[in-house]
């Protein structure tokens, strides 16, 4: 039997969602030099309530543009557009909306979950296959956790399940902390696409934040980086 602890989660990556999509075009056209920019592995198409058809056509605008990058488009809800679009999954809100997804979604497509209020909800969660759980989103009246407890919870979730954790973060220091806490994804989302100087720049930032957390993290959770004189005589 081997001693040696479990490799270091990688490096987490960002999950950029969208504002709500109205007319997509402005989107399509800036989201090539966007996701080029930075590690990006999700993007989350939040869209306008509007019939079936008219929202199946905005996701099959879009999805292109985020998949030529490497990207996966998830669909905020709306389930049942996912394959009519063309889309890789959706997220889901609350135990309920993932059991009654799952079965359209599994295992081709991502069904990703949150709204999980309780550290017991976010094991059914896990028990039931969602891909990943996301901790600290708003909920209906707009309140959330304190960015402590998320951090807690994502700490929590990394040290002890397999599946990804994704951190809801509404602000750059935000998207350092969860970071250094164990997410595997930072979902960032109006605090990219309102920064003054232009969402590239945000999402540059917010990418070498997370990564830079990362780092700092491993490097002090490595024994042998802590006491280099442990390495001399090996």
């Amino acid at each position: 039997m081997s001693n040696k602890p479990p490799p270091p989660r990688p490096a987490p990556r960002l999950y950029l969602a969208t504002p709500v999509v109205d007319d997509p075009a402005s989107l399509v056209a800036e989201l090539p030099a966007l996701l080029a920019s930075a590690d990006v592995a999700a993007v989350l198409l939040r869209l306008k309530e509007t019939d079936q058809r008219t929202m199946i056509s905005r996701i099959k605008a879009l999805a292109p543009a985020v998949q030529k990058a490497g990207a996966a488009l998830l669909i905020d809800g709306h389930a049942e557009l996912v394959a009519r679009g063309g889309a890789d999954g959706a997220h889901l809100t609350g135990l309920a909306a993932l059991e009654e997804a799952a079965p359209s979604l599994k295992p081709d497509r991502i069904a990703g979950v949150g709204g999980l209020a309780t550290r017991h909800d976010s094991m059914s969660a896990g028990e039931m296959g969602a891909d990943y759980v996301l901790f600290g989103e708003p909920d209906e009246k707009g309140q959330r956790p304190s960015p402590q407890a998320i951090a807690e919870r994502l700490d929590w979730w990394a040290e002890l399940f397999e599946p990804p954790c994704v951190g809801f973060a509404v602000s750059l220091e935000e998207a350092h902390d969860f970071a250094a806490s164990g997410a595997d994804f930072v979902l960032v989302g109006a605090f990219v696409w309102t920064d003054p100087r232009g969402p590239k720049a945000a999402l540059i930032e917010a990418d070498a934040a997370i990564k830079k957390a990362h780092a700092t993290a491993t490097a002090s959770q490595d024994p042998a980086r802590q006491n280099p004189a442990s390495q001399e005589h090996g």
